[in-house]
């Protein structure tokens, strides 16, 4: 099977991170060889960014800075990891990628999709998920869940508005995206959204002892 590559999309507190874990606990058990990566992050360079997106004390971090520091994180993981681990045989599933930025700057901050795609193209240098997880649930949920459970960083602190543009715009791009999205609904027990990714996952990975 060609290298493949599966990353998870949500809202904050749409429990994406739980289901990277479960996914790829159950490919290993299948015997996959995987790489798990995460956004902004992933690498030396990558965590540094990281830092400056979600710091706290950044609430005067404009729009575009924002969304060139993502691609700017995106191109380091793509050449120091993805890619590498690809050409290697490896299945790379990420904890967010080129949607977020599409989501969040895009349709969150308002700078449109066309504009956020053309400041990737030289990040993503060719690299593109074959599969999107989203995780939908609304961003009044995903608080709830994440009440008092996580450090509240400088994403957690924007206005309502702006986290449901974030939650439409996710809803566009797998409208957009149909044949690579796979829409899961979130609201249900961590196993039963285990269940669900796999079940949607395995025909397409044409794992050889699924059940």
């Amino acid at each position: 099977m060609k290298p493949f590559f599966i990353t998870f999309e949500g809202v904050e507190g749409s429990g994406k991170s739980t289901q990277v874990g479960k996914l790829a606990s159950k490919l290993r058990e299948e015997k996959y060889a995987i790489e798990v990566v995460r956004e902004p992050g992933g690498t030396r360079i990558g965590e540094l960014i990281r830092h400056i997106t979600h710091d706290r004390e950044n609430v005067d971090l404009t729009a575009v800075s924002e969304v060139y520091l993502m691609a700017a994180s995106r191109a380091q993981l793509v050449r120091e990891i993805i890619r590498p681990a690809m050409d290697n045989g490896r299945l790379v599933i990420a904890d967010r990628f080129i949607d977020s930025s599409l989501a969040y700057q895009g349709y969150g901050r308002n700078l449109g999709e066309d504009v956020v795609t053309s400041i990737n193209k030289l990040a993503l240098d060719g690299v593109f998920p074959d599969i999107t997880i989203f995780l939908d649930i609304t961003p009044e949920e995903g608080f709830k869940r994440r009440n008092g459970t996580e450090k509240i960083d400088r994403l957690d602190l924007q206005q309502k508005e702006f986290y449901e543009r974030v939650y439409q715009g996710y809803k566009k791009l797998a409208e957009k995206y149909k044949d690579r999205y796979v829409v899961v609904g979130g609201n249900k027990s961590i196993d039963e959204v285990a269940d669900q990714i796999w079940d949607r996952l395995k025909v397409k990975l044409q794992t050889p002892n699924s059940k």
